[in-house]
């Protein structure tokens, strides 16, 4: 089970976040989906992780995530990742854009169930991102 729940991770952050699939992310991500903490103004379950993730790559448009690292016991999945991109579009409704680009890290525990990614606990190092941005 741990190795079918990395392959959906791994689905996850390659074809729907590297690869901007947002129509996968209905057949991966389940409908009630839970993401903690809930992004400010989002929606709940899949629409808000769709609406978080289409702003992400509208501030990002190169976005790119690397899976530094995967580990999976029982229904969760962990993942230490690497975010690299331009900011070149609006941020969280209120930076505007700087055209530098910036790397960030982050953990990322996913909950699979019933093939589905239930929940996500996500960690990035956000004031590193601003700093670079020149935010902070």
């Amino acid at each position: 089970m741990s190795e079918e729940n990395k392959a959906i991770v791994r689905r996850f952050f390659d074809e729907i976040i590297n690869g901007r699939d947002m129509a996968l992310a209905e057949r991966l991500i389940a409908a009630d989906f839970t993401d903690h903490p809930q992004q400010p103004d989002a929606s709940p379950g899949l629409a808000g992780f769709l609406q978080f993730a289409v702003m992400v790559v509208t501030a990002f448009p190169d976005l790119y995530v690397t899976v530094e690292d995967m580990i999976a016991e029982g229904d969760k999945v962990a993942a230490r990742v690497t975010v690299r991109g331009t900011h070149k579009g609006l941020l969280m409704g209120r930076v505007a854009p700087t055209g530098k680009a910036a790397e960030w890290t982050g953990v990322d525990i996913f909950r699979i169930a019933g093939g589905k990614i239930a929940e996500r606990w996500t960690q990035r190092d956000l004031l590193g991102l601003m700093q670079q941005l020149g935010v902070f």
